[in-house]
């Protein structure tokens, strides 16, 4: 089964294909992933990178955590799944309390 790991600390300049090729030196790369903001299309600076399975994913975290890839060291580890997200929209729950009561008069 698949094993998706976590990349953190990628230089803005590293691509998908780099990433891919510098993690096949570990074992068959299912996928790979950099994400990027919204707004820019510039990268964030982390990303996924799918292994085919266990033993090629801890080789990936041992060859690759703490290395420098395109001078940048990197932060290898298996993801965490996602937590499942609220219902968005809307401007949430949280923000200031209410109005707190009536004030007594001075009179």
């Amino acid at each position: 089964m698949a094993k998706k790991l976590y990349i953190g600390g990628l230089s803005y300049d590293t691509t998908e294909s780099g990433l891919r090729e510098a993690f096949a030196q570990a074992g068959a790369v299912a996928s790979v992933a950099i994400i990027s903001d919204k707004m820019s299309g510039r990268s964030r600076g982390f990303g996924f990178v799918e292994m085919e399975n266990d033993e090629e994913a801890k080789a990936a975290i041992e060859m690759w955590h703490g290395k420098e890839l395109d001078g940048r060291s990197l932060i290898v580890n298996e993801a965490r799944p996602q937590a499942p997200r609220g219902a968005g929209g809307g401007f949430g729950h949280g923000g200031r309390g209410g109005g707190g009561g009536r004030r007594s008069n001075r009179w």
